[in-house]
């Protein structure tokens, strides 16, 4: 049995922020960190700019998780170029709001957790993680921990890594194979379906909480109204690459039509000249006359009218 849910991209924008549905997140990130993982609360999304002009960021989830560590949301539809650089933007936004001016360097860890429905490059894999664990020698195997210490003694004492971890989650290739826990939330993500033998933690409840069937008159107007602005957007961007793949044909035609008409003239040139040549005109007549250099006209075979390499 199936139960169909709206898009995850606008449960995230809307019915996740709400405490209630903390449970929601707290399974999805519980079985994507593979640790259990309390949501304490959900954190303003845009940073303020500093300066006139400067950049701002809205990401579609912030959520503040165990002991103030930081996951951040982002989910893209359509292709953008500057993909990377948004996520950057966003992890480095999100560890630079924790200090205010000279406070320590109290750095909680911010997880980064991308998903993309559009082409990035993968093969077949649906599912990236990167890190930053360590400094590592450039010379020897040594590494030194990217942690600071849970307080100022000395080590050995227990080590905190500070440093982003980030994942990138492709649903488009995923190819509905269920190999662990969270495979059953990446088919939600791209079906839109959960299945009632699903046991991934908090999946059921998303079943229930995401019913679009449960949703009143006024929900399902505004949820259908986002999916159609989603396709609108889809379709610009699909109507711009169509357009600007059929402008390349028809410029690479043009410069065919150039490239062969100047070819054509080339040739025409290269017969007169050895008409000429076999006469015994001067070289620097047939150059004047055909517009050939004295040197292609020194290399034309006479038997083939070809200028010879």
């Amino acid at each position: 049995m199936e139960r169909t849910i709206i898009s995850f991209d606008y449960a995230i924008k809307t019915v996740l922020r709400d405490k209630e549905n903390f449970d929601v997140l707290e399974g999805f990130l519980s079985e994507l960190l593979v640790r259990k993982v309390t949501v304490l609360g959900i954190l303003e999304s845009e940073s303020n700019k500093r300066f006139k002009g400067g950049k701002t960021n809205r990401v579609d989830l912030k959520a503040k998780i165990d002991d103030g560590e930081i996951a951040i949301f982002e989910i893209q539809f359509a292709d953008q170029v500057d993909f990377f650089g948004k996520i950057l933007f966003a992890s480095s936004k999100a560890i630079v709001e924790q200090i205010g001016s000279g406070d320590r360097y109290d750095i909680k860890k911010v997880y980064s957790i991308n998903i993309a429905y559009f082409d990035l490059g993968s093969k077949n894999e649906y599912m990236f993680h990167a890190d930053m664990l360590s400094f590592r020698g450039m010379h020897t195997d040594e590494q030194i921990p990217f942690a600071q210490n849970e307080d100022l003694a000395p080590p050995p004492v227990s080590k905190k890594y500070i440093h982003p971890e980030y994942y990138l989650i492709l649903p488009n290739k995923f190819d509905e194979k269920i190999r662990s826990l969270f495979d059953e939330w990446i088919y939600t993500l791209k079906k839109s379906v959960v299945k009632s033998e699903f046991s991934a933690a908090g999946l059921q409840k998303a079943g229930e909480k995401l019913d679009e069937l449960k949703m009143t008159k006024a929900q399902r107007a505004a949820y259908e109204k986002f999916l159609m602005d989603r396709q609108s957007v889809d379709c610009a961007i699909w109507t711009a690459e169509m357009k600007g793949r059929e402008e390349g044909r028809e410029e690479g035609r043009e410069e065919g039509k150039i490239e062969g008409k100047a070819e054509g003239e080339k040739q025409k040139a290269v017969e007169i000249a050895k008409n000429l040549k076999s006469i015994g005109m001067p070289a620097t007549q047939i150059s004047q006359i055909t517009g050939l250099t004295a040197t292609e006209i020194e290399k034309i075979e006479s038997s083939n009218g070809q200028i010879l390499s």
